[in-house]
């Protein structure tokens, strides 16, 4: 072919692939691109997607805009509602930045009528969790938002594990020229079983990763009786980092927050609580805490750390002003405010250990890690100064180390293990007595009066499903002593021995003091069976020793109380007095069978102390006076005086 025949044909050519372009222009459609768009985002997801329409005005910003849009849930999900629907998905796509750095920049997204069906199965299986192909492609770190708006949304949430159904409102209000746009939802429906209603005012989603532009919140709801509010700015809203919030939470009882924090809390009286929250990679900030519960003040920080198989809660707290009766329910008694008390009524079978089930399944739920100090303790009927605690509870087990009260210039300490084993608790409690003021413990009674301190010790280690059930299978020790320079009501020392002058005197209101001049008791506990290896009462007036036992698991009494008077009084019978009944209904009488001139000799010092011989060496009094009891000691290695010799008191 001739290059002028070529040159005739080359302008046909041209005008033929130009009309085909014409053509292809004039009846292209972007609906013939939906099955490829329905293909990528369905593997995307891992879900079915499908769109009715697809329309795209192209331009340095190209809008798509996709009708129609239905988001179904896996396929081996039951039901054939889908997981989300949308009348209109629009979106803005600057096509500059991802043709030159392959960054997606979304300068608007809005969804019209969007609908939700979120939901959550008894075995934890959700439909919102995605699982679809991930990308490698594109810069960065993730698409960067700006306008989201969204038009007559609605949630519907349902989650069997955590009793919920709930509908929710979503809206974008938008700004004018002096703000900016606001997402606007409203929440109403059950959450733990209980009522929940909830109102949330969030900024608008403009450069979500810009730092410097943080994230107004405003959320306040209701679940049952309990109310909590977060309001303040969060840089990171996608990480809920830098959060500059406050939280406020309030209601009748902290015990029911467990739904809402996921930690179990025992019961408390009415609180209200707030403080700053922040939340850095896992671990939510919860400090500056200041509030109240029931009458007592509570301050501190503490921490939750979400990354671990299960949560972990630090916790460092403060009291200026503590009532006891506000912390009944960590120590498994009823709370109350400080008028209403949390004295139980007595049980109908006259027994008197406690025999509520102590109960730890939710101990489980986290590991705790707890510092607590009380400055002032106050309450009616009770003797404590202050108090602190260091408690830890991993894998649902339980160590206070120590448990401390201040009474006193003294405290008792305690180090106490609890754990579950099967369907019992098991416990062991190492305690400390140290100084305990006397007078801070008898006037607490209402009943007698006293000075001087008590030192010693106890191991008690038991199992079972309440405190009574432990102590009736337990086993341990208590030793006891207080050193000269204390003193008690006579009341309790003249009744020991029937001396009724001083008794009656004292039953009226004119006690006199028997000085101490040494006090030593050292029990036993086996198999629930409390036994008296040695407990001597040496007072200025008196000799008193106590043998027998009682069985704490049928609670009953076998004791005998043996007095010595070291000056004649009227009224004093020498005769053993024995101690029966239950501790809730003792019987207290004179064993006369014992009684007479040889019954007194039998109880002189000799027999009563002897014992004493063995165990003085071994205690360390701890009291600045370690001669306290050196008088009985000499005393023991003095023989007694022969029978005849004697002084008898009348009877």
């Amino acid at each position: 072919m001739s290059e002028s025949v070529r040159r005739r044909r080359w302008p046909y050519i041209v005008g033929l692939v130009v009309a085909a372009l014409v053509i292809v222009a004039l009846l292209f459609q972007w609906d013939w691109l939906i099955p490829l768009v329905d293909s990528r985002a369905s593997a995307a997801l891992g879900r079915p997607v499908t769109i009715g329409h697809l329309h795209v005005k192209l331009g340095r910003t190209t809008r798509v805009v996709a009708d129609d849009v239905t988001i179904g849930n896996p396929a081996d999900w039951p039901g054939n509602a889908p997981f989300a629907t949308a009348a209109h998905l629009t979106a803005d796509v600057e096509v500059m930045p991802l043709l030159k750095k392959r960054d997606v920049v979304l300068p608007l997204i809005q969804f019209d009528t969007p609908v939700i069906d979120a939901e959550q199965l008894a075995d934890k299986k959700a439909n919102w969790n995605f699982g679809g192909e991930s990308s490698s492609s594109g810069g960065g770190g993730g698409p960067t938002l700006g306008r989201l708006v969204i038009n007559n949304g609605s949630v519907h949430v349902r989650s069997a594990p955590l009793n919920t159904d709930m509908q929710i409102s979503v809206e974008t209000k938008a700004g004018d020229q002096s703000s900016k746009d606001q997402i606007v939802a409203h929440a109403k429906g059950t959450y733990a079983k209980q009522p929940i209603v909830a109102d949330f005012v969030g900024g608008a989603l403009l450069s979500l990763r810009d730092a410097g532009d943080p994230y107004p919140v405003d959320l306040r709801l209701e679940n049952g009786p309990t109310k909590a509010s977060v309001k303040g700015t969060i840089e990171d809203p996608l990480k809920f980092s830098g959060a500059d919030v406050q939280l406020t939470l309030a209601g009748p009882n902290m015990a029911l927050l467990l739904p809402l924090t996921g930690i179990a809390i025992p019961e408390t009286p009415a609180y209200r609580i707030a403080g700053k929250l922040d939340y850095v990679a896992g671990l939510v900030k919860f400090e500056g805490l200041d509030g109240k519960v029931g009458s007592s003040d509570l301050e501190g920080a503490l921490s939750v750390n979400t990354k671990t198989t299960r949560p972990v809660l630090t916790a460092d707290l403060r009291s200026k002003r503590v009532d006891l009766t506000d912390l009944g329910g960590f120590i498994g008694a009823n709370p109350g405010d400080a008028d209403k008390g949390t004295k139980k009524p007595a049980r109908s079978d006259g027994r008197v250990l406690p025999d509520d089930p102590i109960s730890m399944p939710k101990l489980n739920v986290a590991d705790v890690h707890l510092q607590y100090e009380a400055n002032r303790i106050e309450g009616r009927h009770q003797p404590l100064d202050h108090m602190r605690v260091r408690m830890d509870i991993v894998n649902g087990d339980v160590s206070l180390h120590p448990l401390s009260f201040g009474i006193g210039k003294g405290e008792i300490e305690s180090n106490i293990r609890l754990a579950e084993r099967h369907d019992a608790l098991a416990m062991k409690a190492d305690v400390n007595f140290k100084q305990v003021d006397v007078s801070k413990l008898l006037n607490a009674t209402g009943v007698a009066q006293g000075a001087g301190s008590i030192s010693g010790e106890a191991v008690i280690e038991g199992t079972g499903k309440s405190l009574a059930a432990i102590l009736g299978d337990g086993n341990g020790e208590i030793k006891l002593y207080m050193g000269s320079g204390g003193n008690l009501s006579a009341l309790l020392v003249d009744l020991s021995g029937l001396q009724f002058g001083n008794a009656l005197l004292s039953a009226l209101g004119i006690p006199t003091r028997e000085r101490i001049e040494c006090l030593i008791t050292d029990v036993s506990l086996k198999g629930g069976h409390a036994e008296s290896r040695l407990t001597m009462l040496d007072t200025n007036d008196s000799r008193i020793g106590i043998t027998g036992g009682v069985n704490l698991k049928t609670e009953q009494m076998n004791l005998s109380l043996r007095t010595k008077a070291k000056h004649f009084s009227v009224g004093t019978l020498p005769a053993p007095i024995g101690i029966g009944g239950t501790l809730g209904n003792p019987s207290i009488r004179p064993d006369l069978a014992e009684g007479g001139a040889r019954a007194a000799a039998a109880v002189g010092l000799g027999v009563l102390l002897t014992p004493l011989a063995g165990l003085l060496p071994t205690i360390q009094f701890g009291t600045g006076d370690d001669n306290a009891c050196a008088g009985l000691l000499r005393e023991i290695k003095t023989p007694p005086r022969p029978s005849g010799h004697v002084r008898q008191g009348r009877h």
